[in-house]
């Protein structure tokens, strides 16, 4: 092990990269560094496919590290703490985390360090404006998203989380610290037949990948977003959201190559927003995770007995009659990825044609999804279910059938994920839309009214 007299910890989190690193760059400018991952008990419940895509991320941080990369698995108060104290660490270096359990958890590590002498340092974070720094003029938060870009580009002018910088050279990385597991399938408890995910996935392992990624959809397809983003059978998004949530890139450098006066790039910039608004929201609102926004629709009667968990068996398995629903679920089970405009016809159909709780599906994502975000999915589901952010969402239901023929018009999308498609193998419509829509509204009228 080489140590030199000042030493700290980066822990990395969802923040996999060298590049654009505030907190690593801020950690090497002092002396010699431990790169330390920590693999926390609370992410065994996802599904294999979203653990071998960390797996295969952390594969690649670790070779881009010259194998220094440091794994552990254990709870992260008692890992952390323990990494600093092998290598007499003065402080431990991350980009902040604002997702409710990430704060709580960082809470609770600071303080164990701060009992052993030492200092948690947060720096920088992966959001281009971070939660509560967009306020109305009298210092409330947005509730609704158009008011809150308005503000958030404002912010973001002024003093944007924008600075681009090159991987820090000259790194002394230390090696050799007991406890490290070397394999990180085996850390994730991956068995040798598991598969790796597919290229389907949308998944890039390195940060190298991803940008090669984006820089193909900035020159062939960014200027033609508006149009294409919704075809789910065409390469019409930017497939970027897999590398933002593991932090292969910053959010900075796609920023960076947007034009201000192209309408289509102007619309991708307010992708970029979303992800921030909705991390404000959830920050300010932490209980929100799983609750309803609006309190009001706490009120609404939902299904929860033995034919509604049947029910949600047949939507988790795309076995409900309506094909772009089931296409999409048997994508996500594929494949750990779903294009948003399917996820949003599939997150109504759950919540307004079969009346189940969104909790239900947001957490179903949660474990399937490689993108998995807990502020972006769970206020997704919760516009959906019109419990959320927006001004008059209940209004708002999704006919699949309408949605298929605008969105798949030659079934390509359908066909590649329903092999029985035009079989009598394939199920019949499992409820009347018509009808389950009119209930929908029913129900969210009588909650709204009280």
């Amino acid at each position: 092990m080489s140590v030199t007299s000042r030493t700290s910890v980066v822990w990395f989190r969802r923040d996999l990269r060298t590049i654009d690193h505030p907190a690593l760059s801020r950690a090497a400018s002092e002396g010699s560094v431990l790169p330390l991952f920590v693999i926390d008990p609370a992410f065994s419940t996802s599904s294999t496919v979203r653990r071998a895509a960390l797996a295969e991320v952390l594969d690649s941080l670790n070779r881009e590290l010259g194998g220094t990369l440091h794994i552990a698995v254990g709870n992260p108060v008692d890992v952390v703490a323990s990494a600093a104290e092998a290598v007499g660490a003065e402080s431990v270096h991350v980009s902040r985390d604002h997702g409710p359990y990430g704060h709580r958890r960082d809470a609770a590590v600071a303080e164990r360090l701060r009992a052993d002498g030492r200092r948690l340092v947060g720096t920088g974070s992966n959001h281009l404006v971070d939660p509560t720094s967009v306020t109305k003029a009298d210092g409330s938060p947005y509730a609704v998203f158009t008011p809150f870009s308005r503000t958030w580009r404002s912010v973001l002018a002024e003093s944007g989380n924008t600075a681009l910088f090159d991987s820090p050279s000259g790194v002394d990385w230390i090696t050799g610290v007991p406890g490290a597991e070397p394999d990180p399938r085996a850390a994730l408890a991956l068995a040798p037949e598991d598969a790796t995910p597919s290229d389907d996935a949308h998944l890039d392992r390195s940060t190298a990948s991803a940008l090669k990624r984006w820089a193909t959809f900035r020159d062939e397809g960014l200027d033609h977003y508006e149009e294409r983003r919704n075809l789910p059978a065409e390469a019409g998004t930017s497939s970027m959201s897999s590398a933002l949530r593991f932090g292969l890139v910053h959010p900075a450098r796609l920023l960076a190559d947007l034009d201000p006066s192209s309408p289509d790039h102007q619309t991708f910039e307010s992708e970029l927003c979303w992800r921030d608004f909705y991390a404000d929201v959830l920050f300010r609102r932490p209980e929100t995770a799983w609750e309803n926004l609006d309190r009001r629709l706490d009120r609404i009667a939902l299904d929860t007995d033995e034919q509604a968990r049947e029910r949600f068996t047949v939507w988790c398995r795309g076995r409900t009659g309506f094909e772009i629903v089931d296409a999409g679920m048997r994508q996500l089970l594929a494949t750990g990825w779903m294009h948003n405009r399917v996820r949003m016809i599939v997150a109504s159909f759950l919540v307004k044609d079969l009346h189940l709780p969104w909790q239900w599906g947001a957490r179903f994502f949660m474990e399937h999804l490689i993108d998995g975000d807990i502020a972006s999915n769970n206020h997704g589901w919760q516009w959906a279910a019109g419990t959320g952010t927006d001004a008059a969402p209940y209004f708002r239901v999704f006919n699949p059938v309408t949605q298929a023929e605008r969105w798949d018009p030659d079934r390509t999308y359908r066909s590649r994920w329903i092999p029985e498609l035009d079989t009598a193998a394939y199920p019949a419509p499992m409820v009347d839309h018509a009808r389950e829509r009119d209930e929908a509204l029913a129900r969210y009228k009588a909650a709204r009214s009280g």
